[in-house]
């Protein structure tokens, strides 16, 4: 057999939930690899088949979007050459984790595909999200679109949506609480996060930055480069995780039974459904770091509450699921 796995490589999530699917891909056949975007700091240890620069956005410095660079990062007539020409005739089972070139390429190519994703949940109407209607909509639904559907949430909001991929690595980690509370808000100038936290003096605090090559110290906070197992060392040992709006991330910190807050990024509907759907578990959530940013920031630190979830590993069922159910015989 014949698989072909593409994934999204904007932000770290999909590349993190795909270093746990890969292996297990493996044990069925001749597996290629797929990632297209510009935008991740973490990577797979397998060899890439193709690399796209896809459709990626660009993180801001003021908690959202950075739409200039974005927008100078497009390259619309390479994505149209790469959907038109990427060769998918020779595959028994083609996977998507919210990677566009390829889900275009077998919607031209009448090509039957299977999304193994977080966004895919959305095309469940259960599944939460703002009252107002966002265009963002469109994104879920036209972005990437697969003929199946393999969704990842925080709680089962229909039959296809499942709790989220707790990487092996997170799962077998030994916890502790040594004080510190681990923060990534890769949206948010590291000036900016050190103006606030700082101020917490009696905390000490572990920043992983998408803008440092090298770590430094200001006062009770710890700058670092983004790295795998340094954020994993560090969220390991932590009272809790301040982070966005992301999915990964914040289900990895509930699994360890750490305190989570989150920020989703200004502007980022999905980020906004994520935060929403956290906050009916309990997670507080901020809207930005504005004037009133410290109390609250004071009020979760102050809070002991540790959110009890049921993430059980059935990550290798389910990819045997889906290999019997979709794939050629």
């Amino acid at each position: 057999m014949k698989i072909l796995y593409a994934i999204q490589g904007t932000g770290n999530g999909h590349i993190s939930r795909a270093r746990e699917i890969v292996p297990l891909l493996q044990q069925y056949g001749e597996l290629d690899l797929l990632v297209s975007g510009t935008q991740a700091e973490v990577s797979l240890v397998q060899p890439l088949k193709y690399q796209y620069h896809g459709f990626s956005f660009v993180f801001g410095t003021q908690g959202g979007v950075d739409k200039w660079a974005t927008f100078k990062l497009m390259n619309l007539p390479q994505l149209w050459r790469d959907m038109h020409h990427l060769p998918l005739k020779q595959y028994d089972l083609i996977i998507n984790d919210f990677e566009p070139v390829s889900a275009w390429a077998c919607r031209l190519q009448k090509i039957p595909s299977v999304s193994l994703s977080h966004q895919c949940s959305f095309v469940s109407p259960n599944t939460p999200r703002p009252e107002k209607w966002n265009y963002a909509e469109w994104l879920f639904k036209y972005y990437s679109p697969t003929t199946y559907h393999i969704g990842f949430h925080f709680e089962r909001y229909a039959d296809f949506i499942h709790t989220p991929v707790i990487r092996s690595e997170i799962r077998n980690l030994e916890t502790s609480n040594l004080g510190h509370y681990t923060v990534y808000l890769p949206a948010y100038d590291d000036k900016i996060l050190l103006k606030h936290l700082g101020k917490a003096k009696d905390v000490e605090w572990h920043i992983f930055s998408k803008r440092q090559k090298t770590p430094y110290r200001e006062g009770n906070v710890q700058i670092c480069p983004v790295d795998n197992a340094e954020f994993n060392k560090s969220l390991s040992s932590s009272a809790g995780l301040l982070t966005g709006g992301g999915f990964e991330g914040p289900a990895e910190a509930l699994f360890l039974q750490k305190k989570v807050m989150m920020i989703p990024m200004t502007g980022q509907y999905e980020q906004r459904c994520n935060a929403l759907s956290a906050s009916r578990l309990g997670v507080p959530v901020v809207n930005e770091i504005d004037e009133h940013f410290d109390a609250r920031l004071s009020g979760w630190l102050n809070d002991d509450t540790r959110i009890q979830v049921d993430f059980p590993d059935e990550t290798a069922k389910i990819v045997d699921d889906m290999i019997n159910k979709y794939a050629k015989s």
